[in-house]
């Protein structure tokens, strides 16, 4: 076949990229052709999203892909985060700027929503993890603060699905994001309406919902116009990145539950593909989640906090003066001793502190720990506990699916952390695979081709990306030591 190229909007909560994807039929060739930062942005005391500025940086690439690809191009699609969403008016209009999940009005939400709902049946309604990011809550306190911005409501969407609309004019809502927002139903396979109307939510936004490969039509002719693409397709990817990550992982095992997976980055996500959301008693006092999948699979996953740690201590390093590179901070943490200190990552000291160094440090005094003093102390001790979380869930899965877990395979921008890929290797227990670093674009690319007829199946895809890609593997090790340190990090997330 003529190489085909396809399209990727990949936005992170740090950066967001417009990649080009070249498909052969047995490869896929990535080219990235503009990347651009992104971040909060403090407006009158909230943290937002400047949806704007995206839009800008992402017509300013897709004019590149014009340049350079032309009538080659067959589609486009986004994937971003999760949790986020936009309101739309019914003439089209921004009804605010959406906040980014980290802002600190959902402080407390997830107790409120239980006085009124109770967890059971949330769960029972979502199968979500509970965590104060969630959609639910967050709209829960809109409906707190601002609740004449939900009564002007005509479409609520995320965050990607609004990408879209500014794409091609569709208003839907693509299935792995929706799932994210623990108000869609795991098997109803439809949004929750009978908990959001107890809620007092106003359940005609909540829009049709689409699978993962959907065409949503073509390109409107004003950006055809601006950028000099032609009347290409917008295709609904699996917009979540992590659904689109998992549904690039190089396994040979589809169709099985005896890998795992962990999407690295500012989050890690780690967890299994299963073919049916699982919503027992144990996994709801486990707090997994289910989230949707490619071909109507379910991501049995635990968030963990994630390189954020890392990436905090590195800010309030820069603040003191002291300017590291990552590579940096890994020789330091290699030099320094192993198991001094260890947290909870999922702890919600460390999900928007002003000084990640001052809430590490304030989580070992508080908990019994040595205290870490040194950037070498304090980037281990993330890393050492971070690979600890890892164990503590991949143990709780197994126990879930009843299956051994054989293999982990890392992907993302976590996957180039030698060093956290070694600890997860030693904490769990298990080979670890790493690799593609792509794994979210590479995602978003093929399903995108598979929409267009030239992938078969979910099989083909990860062939595909075996094809083009190359992986690394990392042997477990010192297990005696490893098997202390949980012992001890079982005690400390049981204080």
């Amino acid at each position: 076949m003529s190489e085909q190229v396809y399209l990727g909007v990949d936005l992170g909560a740090e950066s967001g990229r417009v990649m080009a994807g070249r498909f052969d039929g047995q490869r896929l060739q990535l080219d990235e052709l503009h990347r651009f930062p992104n971040g909060p942005v403090n407006v009158a005391g909230t943290l937002r999203w400047n949806v704007v500025g995206l839009w800008k940086e992402i017509l300013a690439g897709l004019t590149i892909a014009a340049e350079r690809y032309g009538d080659s191009i067959v589609s486009v699609g986004v994937d971003t985060w999760g949790v986020d969403y936009v309101l739309l008016s019914k003439t089209g209009e921004l009804l605010g700027l959406p906040y980014n999940y980290r802002d600190p009005r959902n402080e407390g939400m997830v107790q409120q929503a239980f006085s009124r709902v109770p967890q059971e049946e949330i769960f029972a309604n979502s199968g979500l993890q509970f965590m104060e990011i969630n959609t639910l809550y967050q709209l829960l306190a809109t409906q707190r603060d601002h609740a004449e911005m939900l009564g002007l409501a005509d479409k609520i969407l995320m965050m990607p699905d609004y990408f879209h609309w500014l794409l091609s004019g569709s208003r839907v809502v693509e299935f792995t994001n929706a799932t994210t927002s623990q108000c869609f139903h795991p098997t109803d396979n439809d949004w929750a309406f009978d908990m959001l109307r107890k809620f007092d939510l106003p359940t005609e936004m909540f829009p049709q919902v689409v699978t993962p490969g959907t065409k949503l039509g073509t390109l409107r002719d004003a950006i055809c116009k601006q950028t000099g693409l032609g009347k290409i397709s917008v295709v609904a990817p699996p917009t979540h990145d992590t659904a689109a990550a998992v549904a690039a992982i190089p396994t040979e095992n589809t169709g099985k539950a005896n890998w795992a997976y962990i999407s690295s980055g500012t989050w890690s996500l780690i967890g299994v593909e299963v073919q049916d959301a699982i919503l027992t008693d144990a996994a709801l006092k486990m707090n997994v989640t289910n989230e949707g999948g490619v071909d109507g699979t379910y991501r049995l996953l635990k968030n963990v906090m994630g390189l954020w740690l890392v990436q905090g201590c590195k800010r309030a390093f820069e603040a003191q003066g002291q300017n590291y590179d990552y590579s940096e901070l890994t020789m330091l943490a290699e030099q320094a001793e192993p198991f001094r200190s260890i947290v909870d990552p999922n702890d919600s000291a460390f999900l928007h502190p002003d000084n990640m160094v001052e809430a590490l440090q304030g989580y070992c005094k508080a908990h019994g720990e040595p205290v870490p003093e040194s950037a070498g102390q304090l980037v281990r001790c993330a890393l050492e506990s971070l690979a600890l979380k890892y164990r503590s869930v991949l143990d709780g899965i197994q126990e879930l699916t009843g299956e051994t877990i054989e293999v982990m395979h890392i992907v993302g921008g976590g996957s180039n952390s030698d060093l956290l890929n070694q600890f997860t290797a030693d904490a769990c227990g298990v080979p670890v695979i790493t690799g593609p670093v792509e794994a979210t674009v590479m995602g978003n690319l093929l399903i995108q081709a598979r929409t267009a007829g030239e992938v078969a199946s979910l099989e083909d895809i990860r062939r595909i990306v075996r094809q083009s890609t190359e992986s690394r593997r990392f042997e477990p090790r010192d297990q005696s030591a490893w098997q202390n340190a949980f012992a001890r990090f079982q005690k400390l997330i049981k204080k």
